[in-house]
């Protein structure tokens, strides 16, 4: 049974994640639009596996903290001071994802599994992310770190990210649907949430002292 509550919680988790527009996503969506709804696919498949791996990563993670309480003070700090910078570079560094792809890029013949993974990796939202989501069911008893159950969670995170972004393929490919976009830049969104993320935590710290 927690094997399939895990499982529950990571493709859970992985779908709300994936919902709001951001890089992925979209990026997905203008794959499938300007290349057909295979390469979308294709490019979801590449994003799912380094999320996959990240989730992995994230909760093997979140299990030595959950062994070792003593250090989520010193990982608050830590974590404070990364969202600030994932802030400061989606409102001020990082390009407007508004602006079209390159006529050279949009003929690219660059395989989309790749470009699906490389761009999956350069995001890495879903380490704190995943670390924050297990912690958190962990202190409820709905989440367990045998390593049966956290192979269930990694599964159910990349079967969650990908159905999202199925969704996203499906309903972009019409033609009419970057119109409905074209004046939100989706870093502001991003930066905006790591910016909350940030108070809340700045917040906790000082409420320790």
């Amino acid at each position: 049974m927690s094997v399939f509550f895990n499982f529950l919680i990571g493709f859970l988790a992985a779908l709300i994640g994936v919902i709001p527009p951001g890089l992925l996503n979209m990026y997905a969506a203008k794959v499938s639009m300007k290349e057909g709804r295979k390469k979308g696919l294709l490019f979801s498949m590449g994003v799912c596996i380094t999320v996959m791996l990240q989730t992995y990563v994230a909760l093997i993670f979140a299990r030595f903290l959950d062994m070792h309480p003593e250090y989520v003070d010193m990982l608050q700090k830590v974590a404070l001071g990364i969202f600030i910078c994932i802030t400061i570079y989606f409102f001020f560094i990082a390009k407007d994802t508004r602006r079209q792809l390159p006529e050279g890029m949009e003929r690219s013949k660059t395989n989309r599994f790749f470009s699906g993974m490389f761009l999956a990796l350069i995001n890495l939202l879903p380490l704190p992310y995943w670390v924050y989501i297990s912690i958190t069911f962990a202190g409820f008893g709905w989440f367990q770190f045998e390593q049966l159950n956290l192979l269930a969670t990694v599964f159910a995170s990349g079967l969650g990210t990908f159905v999202m972004l199925a969704v996203y393929v499906w309903f972009f490919r019409r033609k009419d649907a970057p119109k409905k976009r074209k004046g939100i830049n989706m870093n502001f969104i991003i930066g905006g949430i790591t910016a909350i993320i940030s108070v809340i935590t700045f917040f906790k710290i000082f409420n320790d002292f």
